[in-house]
């Protein structure tokens, strides 16, 4: 884990810089700089929107005594979107766009549903109710 760790704080900033460097060789310094603003404004506007949006359904569901986990888990990659959107560089506005796509956050639902699932059945979870 912690050589995971090393490697996104390292490489993910290391090849941020790379690609700011060499677009902004092409476009221009200026532009770039616009260009990373006008993403990190806009994608925050869009995760804002959208979790606004996951935040109505999430208090449908409970008013109608349905537990939200979908949603919740909707919730939290939206929250993670936004912050890798405010984050500057292209990759992460890439990554912060493609979470907040709904066909891809539900793909990556699942997959954390999944895996959620096993950690129970497993037992490497559990939910206690305490009174």
């Amino acid at each position: 884990m912690l050589i995971k760790l090393f490697l996104a704080f390292t490489l993910i900033p290391v090849a941020e810089i790379y690609l700011l460097i060499t677009i902004g060789g092409y476009i221009g310094a200026m532009n770039t700089v616009l260009l990373v603003i006008l993403t990190g404004f806009s994608g925050a506007y869009l995760a804002r929107l959208q979790g606004m949006q996951t935040m109505f359904r999430i208090r449908e569901a409970l008013q109608n005594s349905v537990m939200p986990s979908g949603e919740l888990i909707d919730a939290f990659l939206i929250f993670v979107a936004g912050i890798v959107l405010l984050t500057p560089g292209f990759i992460t506005d890439i990554a912060g766009i493609l979470l907040l796509l709904p066909f891809v956050r539900s793909h990556i639902r699942s997959l954390i549903m999944n895996r959620l699932n096993q950690w129970i059945r497993n037992r490497h979870i559990e939910f206690r109710q305490y009174p």
